[in-house]
């Protein structure tokens, strides 16, 4: 279920107004209620996985609250094998499906989650591409009888009553950009923790961030942009977030040489632990709201 939350419902609203006025004080913000169609998780643990799609990303995010959100589907059906890892067999809803950007390796297997489950709310960009798989994502988009929201910066969605997801960019309309400078940019957090997701967002991008928001762009975890294209993770970045942790989602052998040995270099020198779907395949973090850990 989605609607405008009222601002005077909860104490819990306090703390994302809070939080939604420090970030996006100068432009505005509005509040977004996503409503879980799943059982509270019973840990009372955020769990974020990033999937072993191969070349691309698909993150599958669930809340304390049992909020279900996907980051991107990877370029194939390789991500529906993924989800029966992290979901239960009979869960066929998820409430909330970002495609960051029309690229293949990020929509290519959302085209296949939404033949398959039912989706609540849909979060996309007026950039839609010009390739078939694209075409492809936004006919299933448009037949999936969701809703369907256009990414702005200044959006924060409520996901239960203890989990925030935070769009930073695009600030307007991308539909003249090209692919990877339309990609949504949002921020999970939960309680003190935070998750930084980019999508394949430039350095062009990156810069503007971080001379906008500086430290609020602050995360414990951090997924690198671009799967680690030299094309992204500035040092300037880098040194912004302050992530504990970077995550590479790549394929094996990738015909791009993912991860740039530049940009693992940049992030080694900053201390910074690199964990990479290559070699671990799907990379699970839980939280607390005070602590984030990876799970062996």
């Amino acid at each position: 279920m989605y609607f405008i939350m009222p601002i005077e419902q909860k104490n819990f609203l306090f703390r994302i107004i809070t939080v939604a006025i420090l970030l996006f004080g100068t432009w505005g913000f509005w509040l977004i209620k996503i409503q879980s169609a799943s059982p509270v998780v019973e840990d009372g643990l955020l769990i974020v996985t990033f999937l072993n799609i191969g070349q691309g990303d698909a993150i599958f995010i669930e809340t304390p609250d049992g909020v279900q959100i996907l980051i991107d589907g990877g370029p194939d059906g390789t991500v529906l094998r993924e989800l029966s890892q992290v979901m239960n067999w009979s869960d066929h809803t998820i409430d909330m499906v970002i495609g960051t950007h029309p690229d293949k390796d990020h929509i290519g297997g959302l085209v296949d989650v939404l033949g398959r489950y039912k989706i609540d709310t849909i979060l996309t960009t007026e950039n839609t591409g010009e390739t078939l798989t694209a075409a492809s994502y936004h006919d299933a988009l448009l037949g999936e009888g969701a809703k369907v929201i256009m990414a702005r910066a200044g959006q924060v969605f409520a996901l239960g009553a203890s989990t925030t997801l935070a769009v930073f960019s695009p600030a307007q309309n991308p539909s003249l950009l090209d692919s990877n400078t339309s990609s949504i940019v949002v921020q999970l957090r939960y309680g003190d923790i935070e998750f930084m997701l980019t999508g394949d967002a430039p350095q062009s991008i990156e810069e503007y961030l971080v001379g906008k928001f500086g430290g609020q762009l602050e995360s414990e975890v951090l997924k690198l942009g671009h799967h680690g294209s030299k094309t992204a993770s500035a040092e300037g970045w880098l040194k912004t977030v302050t992530p504990k942790y970077a995550v590479v989602s790549a394929g094996k052998d990738n015909r791009y040489g993912h991860p740039n040995p530049d940009v693992v270099a940049r992030v080694e020198a900053l201390n910074i632990l690199i964990e990479n779907t290559i070699e671990q395949g799907p990379i699970t973090f839980k939280s607390d709201g005070s602590q984030v850990w990876l799970v062996e």
